[in-house]
């Protein structure tokens, strides 16, 4: 029987954190669980695809904006389930175990707990809110992960091809058949160390609430692609920045 999962990896300019994303997912090779990694590249100018190549990914490129990203891998995916993850987000050891339990599930879909790569204190309370709102509220962000089983995913209409905001779509029509598994995964803190931990935050909870009424996501994702911050780390528009 073929491995069930199809990890898929929205890329733009990602090579900074990419190896150790690749690395973190071995554990599922090892264990059976993956059958393919799909990179799904928005436009690439560093070296990105070399590394994706290197890892004996399939490569799908095309334009940027991660909703379109993915569902274009998705339509090039074999696995019985699919795991969106970003490019900087690490899986932690033993993340197979919880994935695992979680395959026993598939009327459901799953993501990890969350956490940021910092010790800082708005990290903690950061990261904590984002479990408190997906476990509450069945809404967890794309940097989370997503594990779901393409049979829902298709009942639900696949993925949205959105160019920002697309993991909200996708769980408000999942309507609370989102389920957090017993591992976290870690995210960049980059933007938020910018922008500032309470700066940042209440920008994203202001554009979700845009979203919410009505907003263009396109027009959502132009403004948080636009720096606000002198620092140079935040004057880049790549989707590797582009993080709630």
């Amino acid at each position: 029987m073929p491995a069930p999962i199809t990890v898929i990896v929205p890329t733009l300019n990602a090579e900074a954190v990419f190896p150790k994303t690749l690395e973190r997912l071995m554990e599922g090779l090892k264990e059976g669980l993956i059958r393919e990694l799909i990179v799904t590249d928005g436009g690439s100018s560093d070296a990105t695809l070399a590394i994706a190549d290197a890892a004996g990914a399939q490569i799908v490129t095309g334009a940027a904006g991660r909703g379109g990203q993915v569902a274009r891998a998705i339509r090039d995916a074999r696995g019985e389930w699919i795991l969106v993850l970003h490019a900087d987000t690490w899986l932690p050891p033993g993340w197979t175990e919880a994935v695992r339990s979680a395959l026993e599930r598939p009327t459901a879909a799953h993501a990890f707990r969350l956490a940021f790569r910092s010790d800082s204190a708005g990290a903690v309370w950061t990261a904590g809110w984002a479990n408190l709102r997906s476990r509450w509220f069945g809404l967890p962000y794309g940097d989370q992960g997503l594990l779901i089983a393409r049979d829902l995913l298709d009942e639900v209409g696949g993925y949205p091809e959105l160019p920002l905001m697309e993991d909200v779509a996708l769980a408000r029509s999942l309507k609370g058949r989102i389920r957090l598994m017993p591992a976290t995964a870690t995210t960049s803190a980059e933007r938020y160390e910018a922008n500032g931990w309470a700066g940042q935050g209440a920008r994203n909870l202001l554009r979700l609430g845009r979203y919410l009424c009505g907003a263009d996501p396109a027009r959502l994702r132009a403004d948080y692609a636009a720096p606000v911050s002198s620092s140079p780390s935040s004057a880049s528009p790549d989707d590797s920045e582009l993080r709630n």
